[in-house]
């Protein structure tokens, strides 16, 4: 499927939720954590979502990239912070929320790997290096492999082409 914008991207709703909840649980009456701590947890939960907007909206595959790997990192940070909150004596009454909040980063984290893995084995280079010309190159390129495919699937199981593919 492609996505024309970020806002469509499950991985981006993910981390919006992700951020959202991080949110409810420091704005919360109970927290009991420094002003400073609940800053860095915040800003982290928040970059994840703005990292792949940012990435997205770059216009190549390579910026995309590197965008992704720094969200997959804020991703990182919220869990390590929430693993810390854990250790912490005065977030017992959070225990749920944390446990809740490093599943999404989690989610986070292997949505973002498996989507730049895949970006890593394309051979576009993204939006920005988009031509006509490339247009067309890609669409012949991807009817071929069709067309080969079609082929192939009528061919015997035990004929030579088909156990060259």
């Amino acid at each position: 499927m492609t996505y024309s914008r970020f806002e469509e991207l499950p991985v981006w709703l993910e981390a919006i939720r992700l951020a959202e909840n991080v949110y409810n649980m420091t704005e919360s009456k109970n927290w009991t954590g420094s002003r400073s701590l609940r800053d860095q947890l915040e800003r982290a939960a928040l970059s994840v979502s703005n990292n792949i907007a940012e990435g997205f909206e770059r216009g190549t595959t390579n910026e995309l990239l590197a965008f992704l790997y720094i969200a997959r990192g804020s991703a990182g940070e919220v869990r390590s912070m929430l693993c810390f909150l854990e250790r912490r004596g005065g977030f017992a009454n959070f225990k749920s929320q944390i446990s809740n909040l490093k599943s999404i980063a989690e989610s986070c984290s292997r949505q973002l790997r498996a989507w730049a893995d895949h970006l890593q084995n394309s051979e576009i280079k993204g939006q920005r290096h988009l031509t006509e010309k490339t247009r067309s190159s890609y669409r012949s390129r991807k009817e071929a492999d069709e067309f080969q495919n079609q082929l192939l699937s009528i061919l015997p199981p035990d004929h030579p082409m088909r156990k060259g593919k």
